[in-house]
């Protein structure tokens, strides 16, 4: 007995013998094995010779397929990861060269399939990144393979066929041109060979099939190959040339095509079948390989397309295909009680060939329809003669393809048969609703893949772009339904489907209000089998018409009907019909015309019926819907929703706790919360118990929730300060849990900063407590280096707002204390050295020129805080001076770049909260009234500006920031009405700017001396012009000093 015993994994040396032993612990049944050698497969990953090794057990048929099929798996993910030069411990030129040596020769004869493919893959992989520069001669290789195996070698063609599908899918998606340079270049030699291969192989099945042939096992492998061809050659048609049409290759091959399309399709639908499965699905095969050619060169190149031999015939001979399979496709004979009874559920699932094609067909004509009326724009550089080329194209495909006759026969069958709904859709309805309904629901690009979606879609187009041929018959055609009861309901039910498509392009033509009354009023009552297919059919017609055209008269009446149709007790509403009711309700509540007032009456039914439905449905993606209608309701309704919100807020919790894990019903339960929270305005506060544990749990860090809910609780968060009038404990124990978030700095900083200005505005006292201070003002000073302009702008707002809180609470002492706070944590030091640097920067000039660090938005925000702390104490401001350095020495450099940059203050607001604060320190006690006048000429060029912008176009001599008491309004929220008082509360907009400043300039004249002194020793030092201008403001009386001029 032996026993093995392990090691860590950086232990075990790199050797084949342990590589092998690693991937054979790794590929084990075993979990302990499995951990251990996935383990050790990981340490390995960097290690120079790893990967070379993985090759060689690839390499070795000896080995069971499971350990090779291992090996060559972690070969292709470790080239994802290391191939690239640039790649961190990227793998050694000198190995990758090893690798490649081996690649193709690995592949071609590689026995099994699903190694063969993976061998191809890594190929693929290997040549994205390597060709042309380090591995040039991978195509020629492959041809040469390629050519040599056509004749001689089955398995050798077939894995090169396979590598060269897989290397030219690879190159095909490359989005750089000169990737797609390199694949243009090699196209011509490919498409030549491959051509040759695929006719050879097509000629040999083809003969056998017809009887003229004995090898069935040679035809097999030739339809093989052929549809290998196929697939290479369609993406070379498209990828491999920038104008197909002008290559004759292409064009030979695009005809080749067609003919043998038509050919392949009369093999598969002869009566009785001529050929039978496995042949039968490899020809369906080619088919699609084919329908798929023609689609993308009609989306990608449509230029080429209409200019490509016959191909106003192939779109043709779609459209009579699609023709034909829209015989079969609807029927008026459903069954609307029996479920589906097939043996083989697979046959349900499986899409039959037939509607494959004709989906392409559809596309087809879409891709024709868009050429025509809404070709793609390009930036790509297009010769004279190529846009010339392009425009014969599009008039090609207009005057010859979409005919008048054309375009009448497509909507007429669109109608008529795409848009009856199939037995099987009628089955999938009664075996499982919910998720019939979900599906029928789409959206997205479902239409590509799905008949009737792509049907709407081309009906639309041709709807907008032929109104002037389609109205009239559309309008007949509606009007044969119109108050009859002759119809079928699959019947109806096409015609309402067109009547809601095309509601934008005949509104003006059709009276849809008759309509309503008339019809849908009738219907809608009618019940028994199918019903119900109407009934969901009239709740989307009617989300469709209601932005349209619906008289204000009639929409109580469109109410009723969503009534009846959300009524559960109704048996022919079921949930198919309720669902698509409530989500189409919606539409009704968010069109512009909806008047809250007038749905009041209707709102306890149809919001009580909406709370019902959404207990019952079990989709996530259902419940959001019906919750997104509530919450549209709620929105639309306002303050009129408070009746209903008790109702609305019982049900949440219940389906918070139901939605497990699913975090996007937690978001849409949040959402709403926050639109009855702001149409109640403070009657919310009645929910604040339910509401503030939640947000608390949802922003906690580490948490689950966060990762999830953070964004949509802040958003909650935000509103309940924003309604609350006043701040309770409850509300204020919850403040602490936004000082975290500032820390983990995120996507959304900016709500978690206007939160914490909400609170300053909300609770200042509480605010300005030692703990929450302190707290504040240090994460201020972290964030006073953001990059983003809109989250600089609130960092100063929140500290504006508490040095006003402050001097407004504290007096002196509050801004004493305020200012303290700010130097101790760093805040004014982070300011001064900003503002230091920008004005050295500017001292410098020519060539040596420095640019300063701060921008000037930024630097109007350190002057607004300086502005704030000077405007409430100029004593302070000096104290904060001194803490910085010499008092004089920092007031020098300060108040030159102050006054320089008053020009860069974009913000007249923060122009007269500069002055008026520089203006207070006129104030200051004698000693420091040399130093501030020696700037006494700044000064003077200041108030003439500053005061000039608020007297200016006004001759009442009033201040232009100074705003009248406003009642504020009715649709005010508490937070609105704080705002609006803390605003009027601003020096900004209570202070007289001109009175301030001359009161303060005759305080100074007496203390230099009088008028004299004051003349002799200062104002002779002021500019003659900056005098002037300041003496001409507002008047033109200069018989007295202008401090002492009265207005």
């Amino acid at each position: 007995m032996t026993f093995a015993i392990e090691v860590p994994g950086e232990a075990v040396p790199l050797s084949p013998q342990q590589v092998y032993l690693a991937l054979q612990s790794a590929g084990s049944s075993q979990q302990l094995s499995i951990q251990t050698g996935t383990q050790q497969l990981q340490a390995w990953e960097t290690q120079r010779g790893y990967y070379s090794l993985l090759q060689a057990v690839y390499l070795d048929k000896s080995l069971p397929s499971e350990i090779r099929y291992l090996a060559i798996i972690q070969l292709k993910n470790g080239i994802d990861k290391y191939w690239r030069k640039t790649a961190t411990n990227a793998i050694s030129a000198e190995e990758k060269a090893q690798i490649r040596s081996k690649l193709l020769e690995g592949g071609i004869g590689e026995a099994e399939n699903n190694l063969a493919l993976q061998n191809a893959l890594v190929v693929a992989k290997v040549v994205r990144i390597d060709y042309p520069q380090d591995w040039p001669d991978v195509l020629t290789s492959l041809i040469k393979i390629l050519r040599n195996a056509s004749q001689s070698d089955p398995l050798h063609l077939r894995r090169g066929l396979l590598i060269l599908l897989q290397v030219v899918k690879e190159l095909s998606t490359a989005r750089l041109r000169t990737s797609q340079t390199r694949l243009q270049s090699a196209t011509p030699e490919i498409v030549f060979l491959l051509s040759e291969i695929y006719t050879e192989k097509v000629g040999l099945w083809t003969a056998f099939l017809s009887g003229t042939g004995e090898d069935e096992g040679g035809a097999m492998d030739a339809m093989e190959n052929s549809l290998y061809a196929i697939k290479i050659l369609r993406r070379l048609l498209i990828s491999g040339y920038e104008y197909p049409n002008h290559s004759t290759e292409a064009q030979q091959l695009w005809e080749h095509s067609q003919m043998q399309f038509g050919q392949f399709l009369d093999m598969i639908s002869r009566e009785p079948p001529l050929i039978v499965s496995p042949a039968k699905d490899l020809v369906e095969k080619h088919l699609v390989q084919f329908s798929k050619l023609h689609t993308q060169m009609s989306t990608q190149h449509p230029a080429a397309f209409a200019l490509l031999p016959s191909s106003i015939e192939l779109v043709q001979a779609y459209w009579g295909l699609v023709a034909k399979f829209g015989e079969s496709y609807g029927s008026e004979t459903q069954d609307f009680s029996a479920k589906a009874l097939r043996i083989d559920e697979q046959i349900k699932d499986q899409r039959p060939v037939m509607e494959k094609l004709c989906l392409k067909g559809l596309n087809i004509l879409r891709a024709c329809c868009k050429m025509v009326f809404s070709p793609s724009q390009s930036f790509k550089y297009r010769t004279p003669e190529i846009k010339q080329e392009q425009q014969e194209g599009v008039a090609l495909i207009k005057s010859r393809l979409l005919t008048d006759e054309l375009v009448g026969q497509m909507a007429s069958v669109i109608v008529t048969k795409f848009f009856v709904f199939r037995q099987v859709d009628l089955e999938a309805w009664e075996e499982d609703e919910d998720e019939w309904e979900i599906r029928e629901e789409g959206g997205g690009d479902t239409w590509e893949f799905e008949v009737r979606p792509c049907s709407e879609k081309l009906f639309m187009d041709l709807v907008i772009n032929f109104k002037h041929l389609l109205v009239e018959p559309l309008l007949s055609f509606f009007q044969s339904v119109a108050g009859t009861s002759q119809s079928t309901v699959v019947t109806k039910d096409a015609v309402y489907t067109a009547m809601g498509l095309s509601a934008p392009v005949v509104h003006q033509s059709f009276d849809f209000d008759s309509f309503l009354t008339s019809t849908l009023v009738n219907d809608i009552q009618q019940t028994g089998p199918g019903y119900k297919v109407l009934r969901r059919r009239i709740a989307i017609l009617l989300g469709q018409w209601i932005t349209i055209k619906i008289s204000d008269a009639n929409r109580p009446l469109v109410y009723q009907i969503f009534q009846h149709l959300l009524k559960a007790e109704d048996e022919t509403n079921d949930h198919v019909v309720r669902i698509t009711a409530a989500r189409q309700f919606k539409a009704v509540v968010d069109d512009f015309s909806f008047d809250g007032e007038k749905f009041l009456p209707y709102a306890p039914d149809i919001l009580g019926r909406c709370m019902t439905l959404i207990q019952e449905v079990e989709n996530t993606e259902t419940k959001m819907a019906i919750l997104d209608t509530i919450r549209m309701i709620a929105v639309r309704m306002e303050s009129n929703i408070s009746p209903f919100a008790d109702q609305i807020v019982s049900m949440l919790p219940g389906l918070w706790e139901a939605s497990g894990e699913e975090h996007l019903l937690k978001q849409a339960i949040l959402t709403l919360m926050s639109t009855l929270v702001t149409a109640m305005k403070e009657g919310a506060q009645r929910y604040h118990a339910m509401i503030l544990p939640l947000i608390q749990r949802a922003v906690e860090p580490g948490s689950e929730m966060q990762v999830y809910l953070m964004e949509e609780a802040l958003d909650l968060w935000v509103v309940i300060l924003a309604q609350t009038p006043s701040a309770t404990p409850e509300v204020l124990a919850l403040a602490d849990s936004a000082f975290p978030l500032l820390e983990i700095g995120s996507d959304n900083l900016r709500s978690v900063l206007n939160i914490i200005d909400a609170y300053i505005i909300l609770a200042p006292e509480a605010m300005l407590g030692d703990q929450a201070r302190l707290r504040i003002l240090a994460h201020m000073t972290n964030l006073l280096g953001v990059t983003k302009r809109e989250l600089a702008g609130l960092v100063t707002t929140i500290v504006e707002n508490m040095i006003r809180a402050a001097e407004k609470l504290g007096g002196a002492n509050g801004v004493v204390q305020i200012a303290r706070d700010l130097h101790e944590c760093g805040y004014t030091e982070q300011i001064f050295a900003g503002l230091r640097d920008a004005w050295e920067a500017h001292q410098t000039t020519g060539p040596s020129r420095k640019y300063p660090k701060l921008d000037d938005v930024v630097e109007t925000d350190y002057f607004t805080i300086l502005a704030r702390i000077a405007l409430a104490d100029p004593s302070v401001f000096i104290t904060i001076l001194s803490s910085v350095g010499n008092a004089n020495e920092v007031w020098d450099w300060l108040s030159t770049e102050w006054f320089r940059h008053f020009d860069s203050m974009a913000n007249i607001d923060r122009q007269k909260l500069s002055c008026l604060a520089l203006t207070r320190l006129l104030e200051l006690p004698p000693l420091m009234t040399p130093v501030i006048l020696v700037r006494l000429q700044d000064y003077f060029a200041m108030w003439t500006s500053v005061i000039s912008e608020m007297i200016g176009g006004r001759d009442d001599g009033g201040d232009n920031l100074i705003w009248l008491t406003s009642e504020g309004s009715e649709y005010e929220g508490p937070e609105d009405v704080r705002r609006r008082l803390h605003s009027a509360d601003d020096p900004v907009h209570t202070i007289h700017t001109f009175e301030f400043v001359k009161e303060r300039l005759g305080v100074v004249v007496a203390v230099c001396g009088g008028e004299e002194a004051f003349q002799r020793d200062w104002v002779v030092n002021v500019d003659k012009d900056v005098l002037a201008g300041f003496q001409n403001l507002g008047t033109t009386d200069t018989s007295q000093p202008f401090w002492r001029r009265q207005d």
